[in-house]
């Protein structure tokens, strides 16, 4: 097995792991921060990078079965949330492909610029 590679996000605002801070995604992949994880409030992304997903499951949710996969850091192997593969109730569709991150198991970095003074 070869060496695991981090994908390092730029932005003004960047998701990471909390147990390993391996960057997971920018704010721009943001969709939507009223979801509900196992620990409490989580977000939903179109896009994360450095996950792991686990094999499908279904699962009966708070907004109807859907067909889910655990998401681990690929780095560490932390459980970082779920993500969506299939929604069996058409107004819950928009969520097939998207990525729930728990915040529990997130730390958000600020990316400040520092401007130079003359």
């Amino acid at each position: 097995m070869g060496r695991v590679f981090r994908e390092y996000l730029s932005g003004r605002c960047v998701y990471a792991c909390s147990s390993c801070n391996a960057h997971l995604a920018t704010e721009e992949a943001l969709v939507s921060k009223a979801f509900q994880g196992r620990l409490g409030r989580a977000y939903l992304f179109n896009e994360v990078v450095n996950v792991m997903c686990g094999p499908a499951e279904e699962k009966m949710l708070m907004t109807g079965l859907h067909s889910i996969r655990d998401v681990h850091c690929a780095h560490c192997r932390a459980y970082l949330g779920w993500k969506y593969e299939m929604a069996y109730e058409s107004e819950q569709k928009y969520k097939i492909g998207k990525v729930i991150l728990e915040k529990e198991h997130t730390i958000k970095e600020n990316n400040w610029s520092v401007a130079a003074v003359f």
